[in-house]
């Protein structure tokens, strides 16, 4: 299988996107893998799979790459004896943070006609908005971490007690959050925050609170990750998100009986299907005192999260058949013939 590589964009988290692109090199073996690169000014370049590395991006030799455009039946390479397709089977959304999770990609896919593997715009929009998320969960009866709502122009007072988490209503990989233990610490996180966005989520900062990771997707049945307990310290900082997302080796099942495992797996399944079908995401929740709590959607997570699977290659195969499909939608013009008619009886 020939696998298109999309990585990049216009975010915060452009480079966390090339450390996860770098790693399916090794996790993707028995696949072609197509590297097409967003830079950060939305451009589309191929870029060699042999000669892949950071130092590309960071030295800007990208730019020597062949560049692509985009239109209705893929990508293209425009020459002087005209114009040649990108030849790949399917295209896996790897641009973590604005241009990847927040629908734009999904929707040129969708338009355009070319099949990928990523959240669709519906579920892209309520996951990257981690007040929709808040929606999203409740209205499917899935509880969540209690939270305050402030925007950039709001009052800066909250309600709840310290200490508390402060995070960018539209940002991942911890990039502009800030753990606040006392009120005079209020104002410089917020700075920080706002630096990044214009909203902001307040939730309170459980400290040793049990954290567990669910991946998974469905293709025609359930593919379901082990569950993960991650092994963190206070505070899990942009820095060493970095570092973790280029994992590419298998993790340990977190050790929890068979009912906190269930009780995971059902609040997964209840937020996946059907928004998210055609996209292999990652929920990451509380469990405070025996309740499951949703703490957030990865809906393209670092590395794709494929150190959580067994056989994570093959289930990205068997994903790529059973995508999600539009109605095919045909216009015959009959209302406006039938107008036509009557003015000319007329």
């Amino acid at each position: 299988m020939n696998i298109a590589i999309l990585f990049g964009g216009s975010s915060f988290e452009h480079e966390i996107s090339i450390v996860s692109a770098i790693t399916m090199k090794k996790v993707l073996k028995k696949s072609t893998l197509t590297y097409i690169f967003v830079s950060p000014d939305r451009e589309f370049y191929l870029v060699d799979t042999e000669k892949i590395n950071s130092k590309l991006f960071s030295s800007g030799e990208y730019k020597k790459s062949k560049q692509l455009t985009l239109r209705k039946g893929g990508f293209f390479a425009d020459g002087l004896f005209g114009s040649k397709a990108v030849d790949f089977d399917v295209a896996l959304n790897l641009i973590h943070g604005r241009d990847g999770e927040d629908g734009k990609i999904s929707s040129m896919m969708e338009f355009f006609n070319i099949p990928f593997i990523s959240p669709r715009m519906e579920a892209s929009s309520l996951s990257y908005n981690k007040l929709y998320t808040k929606f999203l969960a409740e209205s499917l009866g899935v509880k969540t971490v209690a939270y305050e709502y402030l925007s950039k122009n709001d009052e800066r007072k909250i309600s709840m007690a310290y200490p508390v988490i402060i995070k960018p209503v539209r940002l991942g990989s911890s990039i502009g959050v800030s753990i606040v233990k006392e009120a005079s610490k209020l104002d410089y996180a917020l700075d920080v925050a706002f630096e990044f966005d214009t909203d902001v989520i307040v939730e309170p900062f459980i400290e040793g609170v049990k954290e567990f990771n669910q991946a998974g997707a469905y293709t025609d049945d359930w593919e379901l990750s082990i569950v993960e307990e991650p092994q963190k310290e206070e505070f899990l900082d942009f820095e060493k998100k970095y570092m973790d997302f280029s994992r590419d080796s298998q993790v340990l099942a977190a050790d929890i009986t068979e009912e906190l495992k269930a009780k995971i797996q059902e609040s997964f399944k209840k937020i996946y299907d059907p928004l998210f079908k055609g996209s292999v995401m990652r929920c990451d929740f509380f469990v405070v005192k025996g309740e499951v709590l949703l703490n957030e959607i990865n809906p393209i997570p670092g590395s794709m999260a494929n150190y959580l699977f067994e056989d994570f290659e093959d289930m990205i195969k068997r994903l790529s058949k059973h995508l999600p499909k539009e109605q095919t939608i045909i216009v015959d013009y009959q209302y406006i013939h039938s107008i036509q008619s009557a003015k000319g009886k007329a």
